[in-house]
């Protein structure tokens, strides 16, 4: 197979320069992402023979798994490669096979789960065996949830079985205290492990089959909220939802840009603990399709936070497929201040905050705008002498 490359039309270039992009460029993006992380799947690949032993041989059967799940639903291959949490887990494994010849406690389990989680949602009969890596007693399955295994500690087995008739459980058989098999099923939201069983909540459907979600139950999903991650209780849950629904509803009104690269996802909320006054909210390079964020006291709230957190995945996105600018010599970088924080930053947080910022000021000024309008009502415009702005027409 000839790889062939992405290509980004200069106008939509543009757009996406201007701040926008709409759902074609979260579309492209999305599509460059996935090809990074099937990269990087190859390049695992390659270090893992390198290296050798039983890493090479945990390595290749990871990789036969998710062959055999492309071959038979590339659908399902596709969304757990695409999901927030691979790409902490894809980078860091290669990392680690890079910089530690012979691959000596290399985190192929990550791999192993991946490909795991793939054939499950393929259906495809299989049996995998990683090593768990967590503190606590769940067992996480990238992009579907977690099971909880009480008793079971760091370094005890998982075993995740899938039936011909395409039935799926996991299970620890060496843990302390013995529990049955947690069933799985291959839809997120279903849940299918009754009490045991804990999977994303979803916040809100679009008719673009994409989904918005809200998971703190995969801290890979981001890496930056270990130890700031909040699990929200039914009452909160309630609260996010709800907010959500008005976000939406307000983005779909008066932000149309907006409500079409959210409509584009599917996307990922990772909740964290409110800070003592505001609210909290970041973004990840790897973790495309993901943000973190406390709970906004409003939707509006969570709308332009997400209008802001979106324009990071999609910078982030854009470094990946191009060099925007050159950091200066290492150790010797310069440091820039900007209007909304205290502390200077590198040149790449100073782009970052600007081009979110962008998008929070082009947020306000609709709403502003609209405001005025629903404010003022209807009124005449008189006639444009010849060669002024008019109605519909810009000056240069």
């Amino acid at each position: 197979m000839t790889p062939s490359p992405h290509r980004l039309p200069g106008e939509l270039f543009d757009a996406i320069a201007a701040g926008g992009g709409g759902a074609e460029a979260m579309r492209l993006l999305a599509r460059a992402e996935h090809s990074r992380r099937l990269a990087c799947l190859y390049a695992i690949r390659t270090a893992a023979r390198e290296a050798g032993g039983a890493v090479a041989q945990r390595v290749q059967s990871a990789w036969e798994l998710l062959e055999t799940v492309h071959r038979a639903d590339p659908d399902a291959a596709r969304a757990v490669l695409t999901h927030p949490a691979a790409g902490p887990a894809l980078v860091g494994l290669l990392a680690h096979l890079t910089r530690r010849p012979g691959g000596a406690d290399a985190p192929v389990h990550l791999l192993t789960a991946l490909a795991a989680a793939a054939a499950v949602r393929a259906r495809v009969p299989a049996r995998a065996r990683w090593p768990l890596a967590g503190p606590g007693p769940w067992v996480p399955l990238p992009s579907l949830g977690r099971a909880h295994f009480p008793g079971a500690r760091s370094g005890d087995h998982v075993e995740l079985r899938v039936g011909s008739e395409g039935r799926a459980s996991i299970a620890v058989p060496d843990a302390p205290v013995p529990q049955a098999p947690v069933p799985v099923a291959g839809d997120p939201y279903r849940g299918g492990g009754g009490d045991r069983w804990r999977g994303a909540r979803l916040l809100a459907a679009f008719d673009t089959g994409a989904a918005l979600a809200l998971d703190s139950l995969d801290p890979p999903s981001f890496p930056a909220a270990a130890g700031r991650a909040a699990h929200p209780d039914a009452d909160e849950a309630h609260r996010w939802a709800a907010r959500a629904k008005a976000a939406c509803a307000l983005l779909r009104a008066d932000h149309p840009q907006a409500y079409a690269e959210l409509a584009a996802g599917p996307w990922l909320l990772v909740p964290l603990r409110a800070p003592a006054r505001g609210i909290v909210s970041g973004s990840s390079a790897e973790t495309f399709g993901s943000m973190a964020l406390s709970l906004p006291p409003s939707g509006t709230v969570l709308a332009v936070t997400m209008a802001h957190e979106m324009q990071h995945n999609k910078f982030a996105a854009l470094l990946h497929l191009f060099d925007l600018f050159e950091e200066g010599p290492q150790g010797r970088q310069e440091r820039y201040y900007a209007p909304w924080r205290p502390d200077p930053r590198p040149l790449l947080g100073l782009f970052h905050g600007a081009y979110a910022h962008l998008a929070v000021a082009q947020f306000w000024g609709r709403r502003g705008r609209r405001n005025r309008t629903r404010h003022c009502g209807p009124s005449r415009t008189p006639a444009s002498p010849a060669g002024a702005p008019g109605p519909g027409r810009r000056r240069p």
